[in-house]
């Protein structure tokens, strides 16, 4: 089979090992990025596709007559039109539970952060101010402990149940958000009760047209004035506008973000334009460990050899 890797680049920081992907075709091409107007002729007389974010939709997969295979080298799949490829017969699967690892030590890396001012007391470390201390510490900013504290959950799969044994490791009490109102299982409780009584609320939820804005201006005034706000989830779930005026006013203590509503963000995105130091943002990289990227390899890997075999794994259409 011949395949093509359509953005290896979004993987690969020059650190991986392909050598089980080009095990399980008979020729591989790694592209470093694929712009709109190369997909048609990349993946023409492919087999198999891979791809991260590059979109696949209805008009490119008809041009790709040779195409039996899709696989998406994340576990959203929202860039491959599903319905075309299954009436074209074409199997797509994607990669699940490479990155628990990697997502769940970046939200408590956000986490101590902030309660820990790690910002504020680097960039006076930086600025020279400790040898002006009138005492052997700087006691500046007031630092926090997580024990006792309540880690609100929204979305428990995977993720979220890494993260609440996580949260109840450091001796936190956890909270998760139900689903459906008749949930009654033990430490279910509805959204507003999870967001007036959390110290931290933390997303790990997909974003559909059902959840969009999830946390707007009314959730984030039902939040405590002392509590946080954790998105490593979708940038979507959260409205920015409203964060940034919860921030601005002392709605909430602060927020830590991997995600935005764009991406990558324009220069003058709402939040990239202000300066708060309670909000930490970084690019979309709690996933992004080396060992989470081997792992999403080898998966691909695995998904093709399963393919081969005829009994395709993690498949979605």
């Amino acid at each position: 089979m011949r395949a093509v890797f359509l953005d290896w680049n979004s993987l690969d920081m020059g650190d991986l090992d392909s050598r089980s992907l080009h095990a399980v075709v008979d020729d591989l091409q790694l592209y470093n990025q694929t712009k709109l107007d190369q997909i048609n002729e990349r993946i023409r007389d492919a087999q198999v596709v891979i791809t991260n974010k590059v979109v696949l939709d209805n008009t490119m997969l008809s041009q790709a007559k040779q195409l039996r295979l899709i696989c998406i080298a994340a576990t959203g799949y929202n860039n491959v039109d599903l319905e075309a490829a299954y009436l074209r017969n074409i199997t797509v699967c994607n990669v699940r539970a490479y990155a628990t690892p990697s997502v769940t030590q970046h939200v408590f890396m956000l986490v101590l952060n902030l309660y820990r001012r790690f910002t504020q007391y680097q960039n006076a470390v930086e600025l020279n101010q400790w040898p002006l201390s009138s005492q052997f510490c700087m006691l500046d900013f007031p630092i926090q402990e997580l024990g006792g504290k309540t880690m609100g959950i929204i979305g428990y799969g995977e993720l979220g149940q890494a993260v609440s044994k996580l949260a109840e490791a450091f001796g936190m009490n956890v909270l998760i958000a139900r689903r459906n109102p008749g949930d009654q299982r033990a430490g279910r409780v509805t959204l507003n009760e999870l967001l007036k009584n959390s110290d931290v609320v933390s997303l790990h939820c997909p974003l559909d047209e059902n959840n969009r804005h999830l946390i707007g201006k009314s959730e984030l005034c039902l939040m405590r004035k002392n509590a946080l706000l954790i998105n490593t989830a979708r940038g979507g779930l959260v409205d920015e506008q409203a964060l940034l005026w919860a921030l601005k006013e002392g709605e909430i203590a602060g927020a830590g973000l991997d995600v935005l509503s764009i991406e990558p963000p324009p220069n003058d995105h709402v939040l990239l334009s202000q300066n708060f130091p309670n909000l930490i943002i970084t690019p979309h990289i709690a996933w992004a460990s080396y060992e989470s990227r081997q792992r999403l390899v080898e998966q691909l890997a695995e998904n093709i050899k399963s393919f081969t075999a005829g009994y395709p794994q993690n498949r979605l259409a």
